[in-house]
């Protein structure tokens, strides 16, 4: 866990300094989720180095001691009878502090999976319930390695991925779950107009809600593993105006940030997160570094570097 601080004022903090908490209890493995819900962890699923696909549901209580002093206090969450099949390399989010959503991922024997499953944490924390959600036309494609962001309310963006047949895609898809029957909408492009201003496809991205309440990709790499280093913002209030019908989707919903300064190494796989102010990006880890074959697992590279992004709106 890396601790950051109080800044002055308004200035972020410029030193952060890293703490092994003592956890215990999950097992080892990768392709995991690990959602924040208030001062919580919820971890579900992954891939052991056995290749073993898992389908447990753990809770991490963060405890604070003292001050720069933190640990971890694991208890696996009682979910009952049903749960969602093994899966690693999934897409999850926290909506409103009461649930969790994960959609696809890698299943058992490599297959992609398109199924939508949400965690009931209704009852405090002291246990859960998983449902899943009933398949009403259209839905997603099976992928893995996508992204899954909530933008407020009952809404949730899904973007990016590696499909069924290994092809990453780009496309961006509304998941309402406001009523009886949640629904997907794909938020299909118009291409005349977006051509220049919208991300190639990618896996392994990031995808957060940061300044101004708009989605922040970050990121990932391309069917041929070239791994990226470019940072784009989806216009939220705009996609919503679109998914309402008001009009088309256009290259307004898309734009790329310009990037001051040392900018992080191109990676895919890592993991980001933003403070409560939205303006501060904390990027860690990932693999990195060009062209490599999927077998090929002791040319595996993976960055152990911590970038803080401070985000600056231009009026």
């Amino acid at each position: 866990m890396a601790y950051a601080g109080t800044g002055a004022g308004n200035r972020p903090p410029t030193v952060l300094s890293w703490q092994q908490l003592a956890s215990g209890i999950p097992s080892g493995r990768f392709s995991h989720s690990c959602t924040q819900v208030g001062d919580t962890l919820v971890l579900f699923g992954g891939i052991t180095d056995w290749g073993q696909r898992l389908n447990d549901t753990w809770i991490g209580q963060v405890i604070s001691e003292e001050p720069r002093r933190m640990r971890i206090s694991w208890r696996l969450l009682k979910v009952g009878p049903l749960a969602p099949p093994p899966r690693g390399a999934h897409a999850a989010c926290c909506v409103d502090d009461k649930f969790i959503v994960i959609h696809g991922g890698i299943g058992l024997y490599g297959s992609r999976l398109g199924d939508t499953w949400l965690l009931d944490l209704s009852n405090g924390l002291r246990s859960g319930s998983w449902h899943q959600i009933g398949n009403t036309w259209p839905l997603p494609p099976p992928r893995s390695g996508h992204s899954l962001t909530w933008i407020g309310g009952t809404r949730m963006v899904l973007f990016g991925g590696r499909g069924s047949e290994f092809e990453v895609l780009n496309d961006v898809w509304l998941f309402d779950i406001s009523d009886h029957c949640p629904k997907w909408k794909e938020l299909k492009y118009d291409l005349s107009s977006a051509l220049g201003e919208m991300p190639f496809p990618r896996v392994g991205h990031s995808a957060i809600l940061a300044l101004g309440g708009k989605v922040l990709v970050y990121g990932g790499e391309d069917s041929q593993r070239r791994r990226k280093d470019d940072f784009w913002i989806l216009d939220t209030p705009a996609l919503l105006q679109y998914e309402s019908g008001s009009k088309k989707m256009t290259k307004r919903m898309w734009k790329r940030l310009r990037i001051d300064g040392q900018c992080p190494n191109y990676r895919s796989f890592h993991g980001a997160c933003v403070d409560t102010s939205g303006c501060c990006v904390y990027i860690f880890g990932g693999m990195v570094d060009g062209l490599v074959h999927p077998a090929e697992a002791l040319g595996l590279r993976f960055d152990g570097q911590l970038y803080q992004v401070e985000l600056v709106l231009h009026l």
